[in-house]
């Protein structure tokens, strides 16, 4: 995918659900994966034209582990001129040691994202941006269809009312295959997860039972998420007026 691309989906996600004003100051959460990666690059471009001006500041939130190696992000950042702050915490060995949890990640998931937060909040933002791709949108509809009964995904932009933050999701009308394409041409550098159930949750579960649907039945994922924009899902519902 070229830059080119990658602008057009994501001021179309912005355009659409209305995620960024006059003067936001925006956090971008980078785990120094794909995602994240290709989503600050996102926005450092859509900056320069945006006809709302706002800011960005990059924040990392350092789980612990010890093969965590963020010199290149951070060369990034220093490139593109775009504030870096890394957090530490020993998220990884409460869950891992102390709590020992036999799944870890809804607790490592709610102590990163209140870590977060609070950098987020320190570092003066009102928003704060996550990596979710459309493969992530239909992954979690799909995942709270097997496991919970219910129809539901995120919403593209969330107000967090007890942070005063709120959340937008730039990427979601990106491919996860959009995504690699363009990490893989711009040479991103993408910063391998420690954790030691990366790749062995519920999440990969159901991306791999989803890409094994989607070879049975092409197309399949691209009419999931269409569902989801038509199922009146709250917070779904697109800005009505004109596109900026």
């Amino acid at each position: 995918m070229k830059l080119q691309q990658l602008y057009s989906y994501v001021r179309r996600a912005v355009d659409d659900y209305h995620m960024i004003d006059e003067g936001d100051k925006i956090a971008v959460g980078i785990s120094g994966g794909k995602d994240s990666l290709t989503l600050l690059y996102a926005l450092h471009g859509l900056k320069r034209f945006y006809p709302d001006h706002f800011s960005l500041h990059a924040v990392t939130v350092d789980l612990g582990f010890d093969n965590l190696n963020l010199d290149r992000v951070k060369e990034l950042c220093s490139g593109m001129n775009i504030p870096y702050t890394i957090i530490k915490t020993d998220i990884a060995r409460i869950v891992f040691e102390e709590r020992a949890e036999s799944s870890p990640c809804s607790l490592c998931a709610k102590m990163r994202k209140g870590a977060l937060n609070q950098a987020v909040k320190e570092a003066g933002c009102n928003k704060v941006a996550y990596a979710h791709h459309k493969d992530d949108v239909v992954e979690t509809m799909l995942m709270s269809l097997i496991f919970e009964g219910r129809f539901h995904t995120f919403a593209p932009v969330t107000y967090l009312d007890r942070t005063d933050l709120t959340v937008i999701r730039p990427l979601m009308y990106l491919q996860e295959a959009d995504v690699i394409g363009f990490v893989r041409k711009y040479e991103l550098p993408v910063v391998k997860s420690p954790c030691p159930v990366d790749g062995y949750t519920k999440r990969e579960y159901v991306k791999n039972l989803l890409r094994s649907i989607n070879l049975e039945a092409p197309g399949v994922k691209e009419r999931m998420f269409t569902a989801i924009l038509n199922g009146k899902l709250k917070g779904w519902e697109k800005e009505i007026g004109s596109i900026k």
